[in-house]
Formats: C-alpha cells, sequence, structure tokens
C-alpha cells in the first residue's frame, strides 16, 4: 500500500526543510571561501552560491512536482541569508533595501528554474515519502554539524578569544559585524557565533514543525529538551568568553571549564538531533511493521549504551586534553597538555575501539525488517570508529612534533576532522541505542511473532 500523496500543510513544511537545507548549504561553502579569500575564487563562490539555490529548487520539484515549491524553497533560503545581509551591506537606506529585495527576487527565480528542471520526469503516482518533521529534523541536524565543524576548527586555530566580547563582537551588533573585518581568528570566532544564530533559528522552526506534525507527546517533550539545549549551548559559548553577563571588551574573565562544557555539550546536542531525527523518520513510524524477536537483544541494548557511555567519557578527556592545552588568552604562551588527559585519552580509547566493534559487529549481523535499520548503524559505528582511531593518532603525532606557534595546515587538518568524525561517531552509537530498543526479547510464551535467528 503506497503512501499517500502529501497535504498542503505538508508541502509548506518541507518546502521549508529545502529552504533551510539550501541555505545550511551556502553558508558552509562561503564559510570555506573565507578561509582564502580572493577576487578569482570569491566570483567562482558566487556563481556556486547562485547554483545551490537552484539545487535546492530543483530538488523540491523533483520531490513535490510544483515550480512554485522551488520558489518558495528560494524564498525560505533569503528568509535564512537575512541573519547575514547586516554584515554583508554597509549602512542601510536605500541600499539595503535594494540589496534584501534582490536577495529575495533573485532566490525565488533561481529556485523555480531549477524545481522547472527537477520537475521533469516527475510521476505523481509516486508519492514522496518524506515526513515533514523527520525531514527537517535531519536538516537541523547537518546545520548542527556544521556547527561543530567551525567550533572545532576555533578550538585548532586557538580562536576562541579573538573576539573579546559577548554577545556583541567588538562592540558590533553581533549580526551587523562586518564580513569585511572577519580575517584571522577573529574570521573563526565570528563565523562560529553566527552559525550559532543559524542552528538556533532552525532549532525554533523544527520546534514548531514538531508539534504540528507530530503528536507523540514524548517526542514533543524531547524537542523542547533539545531547544533548551541549544539555548544553553550559546550561553555557555558566550559566558566562556566573558566569564560573567557583561558586553564589555575588557571586564572579561575567559573561563577554560566553560570551554570544556560548551565542547562537549554541543556534541551532546548534535547526538541529539540525530536521535530526534531518527525516531521522526516515516519508517519508524511506520504502524504496519510487526514486532521482531531477537533472541540477542537485550545484550545488544547493553553493549550499545556502554558504547555511548564510553565515547561520552572519551569525549571528556579529549576535551579537556584539547581545552587545557590552548593558552588562556591571546598571545600567551601555549601550556602543556595535563598528562592525566592525554594518557587517559589515548588509553581510553583502546576500550572505545574494542567496544564499538563488538556493538557495531553485533548488530551488522542483525536483519532489517522494517525501520529497523541496525545492520545499518552497526556498520556505521563500524567504520568511523575506525576512521577515527587513525585520526587520532594523526593528530596526535602532528600535535607533539609542532614546536612553532603558528598552527600549519598539516595540523589543523586531522584535529579537526578527529574531532567532527567522533561527533558523528557518538551520533551513530546514539541511533543504534534507540533504534536495537525496537526490537523485543523472546517471550517463550508468544509464538506468533516473527523471530529472528541467531547468526552463524
Amino acid at each position: 500500500m503506497s503512501d499517500p500523496s502529501p497535504s498542503p500543510a505538508d508541502r509548506r513544511s518541507l518546502v521549508l526543510g529545502f529552504g533551510f537545507a539550501t541555505a545550511t548549504a551556502m553558508w558552509a561553502l562561503g564559510y570555506v571561501a573565507f578561509m582564502n579569500p580572493g577576487f578569482i575564487l570569491g566570483e567562482i563562490v558566487f556563481v556556486l552560491e547562485l547554483l545551490l539555490i537552484s539545487a535546492g529548487g530543483a530538488f523540491a520539484g523533483r520531490r513535490l512536482g510544483k515550480i512554485s515549491a522551488g520558489l518558495w524553497t528560494g524564498v525560505v533560503s533569503a528568509v535564512v541569508n537575512l541573519l547575514i545581509i547586516g554584515s554583508i551591506v554597509r549602512g542601510g537606506g536605500s541600499d539595503l533595501i535594494l540589496w534584501i529585495a534582490g536577495l529575495f527576487i533573485g532566490s525565488g527565480i533561481l529556485g523555480a528554474i531549477g524545481a522547472a528542471v527537477g520537475r521533469i520526469g516527475f510521476d505523481p503516482d509516486r508519492p514522496c515519502r518524506l515526513d515533514p518533521s523527520g525531514f527537517f529534523s535531519l536538516v537541523a541536524a547537518a546545520t548542527v554539524f556544521v556547527l561543530i565543524v567551525t567550533g572545532g576548527l576555533v578550538t585548532s586555530m586557538e580562536a576562541g578569544l579573538a573576539v573579546p566580547d559577548w554577545p556583541n563582537s567588538f562592540g558590533h551588533n553581533m549580526l551587523l559585524y562586518p564580513l569585511s573585518e572577519m580575517t584571522g581568528g577573529i574570521f573563526y570566532e565570528h563565523a562560529h557565533r553566527l552559525y550559532g544564530m543559524l542552528v538556533g533559528f532552525t532549532s525554533l522552526v523544527l520546534l514548531a514543525l514538531v508539534w504540528i506534525h507530530d503528536k507523540r507527546g514524548w517526542v514533543r517533550g524531547f524537542t523542547f529538551v533539545i531547544f533548551a539545549m541549544v539555548c544553553l549551548q550559546g550561553l555557555m559559548g558566550g559566558l566562556r568568553v566573558t566569564g560573567h553577563l557583561t558586553d564589555s571588551q575588557v571586564d572579561v574573565r575567559p573561563n577554560t571549564a566553560l570551554a570544556i562544557a560548551h565542547g562537549m555539550f554541543g556534541q551532546l546536542t548534535f547526538m541529539a538531533f540525530v536521535v530526534l531525527a531518527a525516531v521522526s523518520s516515516r519508517r519508524w513510524r511506520d504502524a504496519s511493521i510487526r514486532p521482531v524477536v531477537v533472541p540477542e537483544a537485550g545484550g545488544d541494548r547493553n553493549w550499545s549504551m556502554i558504547l555511548v557511555a564510553a565515547i561520552i567519557l572519551q569525549l571528556f578527556l579529549g576535551a579537556c586534553y584539547r581545552h587545557l592545552a590552548t593558552p588562556p588568552l591571546d598571545g600567551a604562551p601555549k601550556p602543556e597538555a595535563p598528562a592525566w588527559a592525554m594518557h587517559g585519552h589515548l588509553t581510553f580509547s583502546m576500550v572505545v575501539l574494542v567496544v564499538a566493534f563488538i556493538a557495531g559487529i553485533r548488530a551488522s549481523t542483525r536483519k532489517e525488517v522494517g525501520v529497523l535499520v541496525v545492520p545499518g548503524f552497526g556498520r556505521a559505528v563500524n567504520a568511523l570508529v575506525g576512521i577515527q582511531f587513525l585520526l587520532g593518532i594523526i593528530a596526535f603525532v602532528t600535535t607533539v612534533i609542532r614546536k612553532t606557534t603558528e598552527i600549519p595546515v598539516w595540523e589543523l587538518v586531522p584535529t579537526s576532522a578527529h574531532q567532527a568524525n567522533g561527533a558523528l561517531l557518538l551520533a551513530a552509537a546514539a541511533a543504534l541505542m534507540v533504534t536495537v530498543r525496537r526490537y523485543e526479547c523472546p517471550d517463550p510464551a508468544s509464538s506468533d511473532v516473527p523471530r529472528e535467528p541467531l547468526p552463524a
């Protein structure tokens, strides 16, 4: 039995998801361009940004079959991009109005053109299987992941205190700080703040969509908790710089403990977003799927919970190692990494590796039934933990052999990749943990529930 076509309310919500996804991709591309700006690169990036709007419209047209879906996808992306329009346009008045008008008109036209191409071959009898809140949860999780990557680069570049005040940036409203002044460490720190604003906006829209489309009370409550986590994460990020609530650029007391908590909590927030995306997916909510009894379900649950706990402990050790080895103030000498954090992180990585392989191998042998994508999560955990272990070795070696204050690219890349991949590993482990709970333990008195044989 095929799923019904999306209702008008579902279409509107899906268009919101397409628009936010388009804007997130545009922000990520712009971030990469600003890492090494130049005239020729700027022209290329500008063209690519326009193509991204059309690509978002094409995806909307492919899924919903309407040119208007692409047009509104472009308009939604323009709404999101208003967050940085004040940083681009110096001054206000007529210039600002023209920029905003051009942003909305151009984005809408490009999105509509993309949809006109994407809807070619659209089959109205093949309904869109995207769940509005589930899809937007995925988009929100991707946005948070980009924020984690930018945060990791802030730490890797030792630029966490490049902007001395908060919530302002050098006395400017955060959203009005000129992009032309975002150079060096200021770029990494301030761009991370802008991405935080993007995540906050996305989380607010996600909260509304879940309350509209998902009637499960516990999911609504979980989404509210996630939104509170985002707000708390932003507050910790600011207080990490100032030490207390102040907009002064001088009366600040940078807090390393909050830097550690901020780094850890960001990954826990990303984990929560991924779990929400898993439980909000259409496959998860398919009521036609019968429960599946797995003889080793209890063991799978236990190993997956142990894995999540082990990764969180390893995350704590890694955050301590990174932040306690970062200069407490700009220009201060680089302190030595504490031995307990360094040796603890290195030693415990072996524990995480073993636990991850056990949990992942057990999951990968299970049979995929309906919503239960346990084998896929198991394989993902195995792959990610292997990559993480290798990146950890490379990151440690490159960090140890550097003797200069300047951070070379050959250190920046593996340390940032190690941190980002760790977030993916934690999220995959959490998704595995909640998914294996959909299996049922065997009941000797029941014989009408399909059973999965033990792997040979």
